[in-house]
């Protein structure tokens, strides 16, 4: 039975169709789900993918919180349904209490587009298993309101508990702090990433690595060996 992903489209998603084609990379079937549809239409995990969802004006991912497919997305990612947020979708993860922290923008004020290099910090996630722990990537990253934020007991806990899922290399690309590219929720099967592994899964394109495969080939093991 092929592994079933959901893919939500908000009002200014663009890289839906991207985030479908890496999950059919990985051997699974990306399902299209529309924000204002409850129906997960029986996924076995989601991607809430990147770009500018509508209310962005207001602040990253505060309007797409409330829209009708969260209420499910909330309601399932708590009894443990896989979720992972990229870019967009990670600011919408904060604002939904899915994960914790906020994102704010980019403390260079400009909109920033490049490769970017990442440091595996847990590779025990259901998004990450097919990396190691340490290992470093490169992934593209594209954002404005990309700086990760959190209070002091927030950011030991996530420092303790190790669930800072990545981290950035050589250079802080938007003033995150501890350098944080992405976390993971207590449980595991919550995360979110501000780069976007979506555009490194086939060696013709983009950067002209795969360093972004494993992110969908983790989740379909973990799925299939469930």
């Amino acid at each position: 039975m092929t592994a079933r992903i959901g893919v939500v489209t908000f009002p200014g998603s663009l890289d839906d169709r991207d985030t479908q084609r890496a999950i059919r990379v990985a051997g699974a079937e990306p399902v299209a789900l529309w924000h204002k549809d409850k129906d997960l239409k029986q996924v076995d995990a989601v991607v809430l993918c990147g770009g500018f969802s509508y209310g962005d004006y207001l602040r990253a991912g505060a309007i797409s919180r409330f829209s009708p497919v969260m209420d499910t997305v909330i309601d399932q990612a708590k009894a443990g349904l896989p979720v992972l947020g990229i870019c967009n979708g990670f600011q919408i993860l904060t604002e939904a209490h899915l994960l914790p922290g906020a994102m704010l923008g980019n403390d260079h004020l400009h909109f920033i587009c490049r490769d970017q290099k990442l440091r595996v910090e847990n590779a025990d996630t259901s998004w990450t298993s097919d990396y190691t722990a340490g290992q470093e990537i490169h992934i593209p990253l594209k954002n404005m309101d990309g700086r990760y934020v959190a209070d002091r007991h927030t950011l030991d806990e996530l420092e303790a508990e190790g669930r800072v899922a990545f981290r950035y290399l050589d250079m802080n690309p938007n003033g995150s702090l501890n350098d944080i590219a992405g976390i993971t929720n207590a449980a595991g099967n919550v995360v979110g990433l501000m780069p976007h592994p979506e555009h490194a899964v086939e060696s013709l394109i983009g950067t002209g690595r795969t360093d972004g495969l494993p992110f969908f080939t983790s989740i379909l093991k973990k799925l299939v060996n469930a």
